[in-house]
């Protein structure tokens, strides 16, 4: 005689087959405030981010940082990243002295320090060994705040190109050691355009990515074609996010807004509006 099975139960179960859908992952724009024209105090960027349906944002520099955090509490939003700058040539302190303090206001909110790396010529491995000793000794002291350290590629620094922050990385050998991507820069230093390789070989330490509207090659100076709203540019922005899924990535995509100028309302409503389209691809 069979036994009877509530539709609640019924349901649970069906519950536990259902395939889970990955969501998608956090999106969130970062250099905001150079030329945005309205110049917002941080408090009003906290106020249009969460009005736009942006999560949070990123932070330039180790100044201001409690005010920072302050505002974006004040709207349920969350710090994502803060870039920093580190010298491995003879610029003496190698990094911000501010590093532990921040470090400390930020402790238990898993935060990303992207590290740009500066001092030398482009890409010198003779300076390996100085860049390991400082970022492990960062890593550190980054430890028991929970944040991780990121190598950020950065076109005319040291630390240049993703391959660079892949060999150092593996260098490091620190679990809170990890690096970024940077689509704009990336296409200022590699002009072969083929970044899957360069994904899967940098996916280990893939900790973040930063995407924008972008042309695929740029017939001008500066970064007017590198560093768009993301919905211009004729760089497959779909084609990259179905890759970035395809290889397992599953971190944070920064929305690039360096250089773009006007108010900054405008653009980040119309980076959200093409963020719609693309975040479908990762589920």
């Amino acid at each position: 005689m069979p036994r009877f099975v509530s539709p609640a139960l019924c349901l649970f179960l069906l519950h536990l087959a259902a395939p889970v859908r990955a969501a998608e992952p956090p999106f969130f724009p970062f250099c905001i405030d150079w030329h945005d024209s309205e110049k917002r105090t941080y408090a009003q960027q906290a106020t249009l981010l969460k009005e736009l349906g942006y999560p949070g944002v990123g932070h330039l520099w180790l100044e201001g940082v409690a005010e920072r955090l302050a505002s974006l509490d004040a709207e349920n939003l969350r710090l994502f990243q803060i870039t920093t700058i580190v010298e491995i040539g003879t610029a003496t302190p190698a990094y911000d002295p501010q590093f532990p303090a921040v470090l400390a206001l930020v402790r238990g909110r898993n935060v990303q320090f992207d590290l740009i790396i500066r001092g030398a010529a482009p890409s010198d491995t003779a300076y390996d060994a100085r860049a390991v000793e400082l970022i492990r000794e960062m890593a550190d002291l980054a430890r028991e705040s929970g944040s991780q350290l990121l190598l950020y590629p950065h076109h005319g620094d040291w630390l240049e190109r993703t391959e660079d922050a892949c060999r150092l990385a593996a260098q490091v050998d620190r679990p809170n050691v990890g690096i970024m991507f940077n689509l704009c820069h990336w296409l200022r230093v590699d002009p072969q355009r083929a970044y899957r390789p360069l994904l899967e070989k940098a996916l280990p330490w893939l900790r973040a990515i930063s995407i924008n509207g972008a042309d695929v090659h740029a017939d001008q100076p500066g970064w007017g074609r590198y560093i768009q709203p993301l919905d211009q540019g004729n760089f497959d922005l779909a084609t990259f996010c179905k890759t970035l899924k395809e290889i397992g990535y599953q971190g944070p995509i920064g929305l690039q807004c360096y250089g773009i100028e006007g108010d900054t309302r405008v653009h980040l409503t119309r980076s959200m509006a093409a963020w719609e389209t693309l975040k479908p691809l990762f589920k």
